[in-house]
Order: C-alpha cells, then sequence, then structure tokens
C-alpha cells in the first residue's frame, strides 16, 4: 500500500492529544483495539478465521496437503504464511504483485509463529526426507485501518488453533489420503504478537491508520505462553532508546497475555 498523507490539522491533533496522555478514540496509550475473533468462515479449509481488530479486518485460510520436505529440513513438517492486501480495503491499495511492506507483512507473521515453535512441526513427518505434511496460511486483508501485523497474526494463529489435519498414509513413495479421518495440530504454545508505534516520545499500542501516518518508528514483539520474547520486527525511520525498548517489552508481555485468553477460547471451541 502507498503510505497514506495525514493532514496537517489532524496530525497535530493526534499529537497535541498523545502530549495529555489521550488518543483520538479514547483509548489509553497501552490499550488495543476491541478483538473479534470468528472461526470456520471458510467451510473448505482445513482451518479459517476472520480477525476484527477496530476497523481493522482480515480474513484467513488453511491448507493442508502432502508435500516434500525443504532439502536441509527433511525431519520437518512445512509452515508457510503468506499476505494480501485486497484493492477493496483502502482507496491505496493497488491490485499486482505484493510491494515491499506486504512482504516484510507476510514475514513478520510467518516469523513471529515460527520462532515460538508454535506447531511442532516434527510431528508433521510421513516419511524422513522423502514426505512430510504442509501448512499453508493465507491472510486476506479486506479492510485496513491500521496495523496488519497483529491482525493477521491473529488471524493466523486462530486459524491454526481450530484447524483440523487430514490424515494421511505413506507407502512406499505413495501418500493417501485417510478419508474422514483427523487430529488436532501439534500444538506447543500460542505466540501473541503486539505492535507499538513511537510518536515523538509517546509510545501507543495497536495505531490505528491516522496514528500509522504520524509514527516516527514501529516495533512488533511477539512472545510466547511462557512470556518469553521470540520475534522483534522494527520499522520506520526513527529508533527506540533502551528505556523505550524496555517499556515495549513489558507492554507486549502484558498485553499479550490478555490477547492470548482471546485466541486460547478460540482452540477450546
Amino acid at each position: 500500500m502507498n503510505v497514506t498523507i495525514i493532514d496537517d490539522l489532524k496530525k497535530k491533533k493526534i499529537t497535541a492529544l498523545l502530549k495529555e496522555g489521550q488518543r483520538v478514540d479514547g483509548r489509553a496509550l497501552d490499550e488495543p483495539r476491541q478483538l473479534v475473533i470468528d472461526t470456520g468462515v471458510i467451510p473448505k479449509a482445513e482451518g479459517s478465521a476472520r480477525v476484527r481488530l477496530g476497523d481493522t479486518e482480515v480474513v484467513c485460510g488453511v491448507k493442508v496437503q502432502p508435500d516434500k520436505p525443504f532439502p536441509d529440513l527433511g525431519d520437518r513438517g512445512i509452515f508457510i504464511c503468506t499476505a494480501e492486501i485486497l484493492p477493496l480495503a483502502d482507496p491505496t491499495a493497488e491490485p499486482g504483485p505484493p510491494g515491499e511492506e506486504v512482504i516484510e507483512l507476510a514475514r513478520v507473521v510467518d516469523r513471529g509463529i515460527r520462532e515460538s515453535g508454535m506447531v511442532d512441526l516434527k510431528q508433521l513427518v510421513l516419511e524422513k526426507d522423502k514426505s512430510v505434511i504442509g501448512i499453508f496460511i493465507d491472510n486476506s486483508v479486506t479492510d485496513y485501518d491500521g496495523n496488519l501485523f497483529d491482525a493477521c497474526s491473529y488471524a493466523s494463529v486462530a486459524s491454526v488453533l481450530s484447524c483440523k489435519l487430514p490424515k494421511y498414509n505413506y507407502n512406499e513413495g505413495t501418500v493417501t489420503k485417510v478419508e474422514g479421518e483427523f487430529t488436532a495440530p501439534p500444538i506447543t504454545t500460542i505466540p501473541v504478537s503486539v505492535t507499538m508505534g513511537k510518536i515523538g516520545d509517546h509510545i501507543i499500542v495497536d495505531p490505528t491508520a491516522d496514528e500509522w501516518a504520524c509514527l516516527d518508528s514501529r516495533i512488533t514483539i511477539t512472545t510466547n505462553d511462557a512470556g518469553n520474547i521470540c520475534a522483534i520486527q522494527k520499522g520506520g525511520h526513527d529508533g527506540f532508546t533502551p528505556e523505550q525498548l524496555m517499556q515495549c517489552s513489558k507492554i507486549s508481555i502484558a498485553t499479550g497475555a490478555k490477547i492470548r485468553d482471546i485466541l486460547k477460547k478460540v482452540g477450546r471451541s
């Protein structure tokens, strides 16, 4: 997507409110928007979810199929996340090959989930070095109002939690699907990403599109069930002081725990 040009008056209002510890939508600086998750929205997918983070909306689907393992990872299954922003999501979104921002979006979501070890890929091996199960996650942004990193991450995690893996048999080079038999994915933890932005000296959680256009820098931190940091991605033209990084780390752990409680309900449904 092209960078949104925010008018000076709106930017001045956002900045002035932050100096008073307030935000345009009334949230506290460290408060994320309301998160709503619906699963099973794509009947033909092995797992799916629709996530609404404020006015940002993402639909995610999971495709499971046998595949050849990567040459250097013959003892592990395949896990890949992709993302796209549909032209209807925002006036600045354009059709065609993904730009740098969309490629970064997919990689940040993929890395956060992968580095957490959410799925035990060693349990997805049908025959070592020959055949494994691949989990392919596709995120489609249908409405944009800032912070796609977290929206796509929550949609991906919810889709995997609601996923049912078909059962496959491997025999002498042939993979056959066992009709009507499914298993739950081997989940080890629930990763949660929390994206924070810096405007001046102020750190805000889950920026809206207008706030996103004002950011000097941003950081996305993913934690696991134990509250350990698994992945970090920084962006923007400015940096963070050591004190600000510590503040962001604490916020990501505290906010991540609350979001994780919402995601756990998806896994139990």
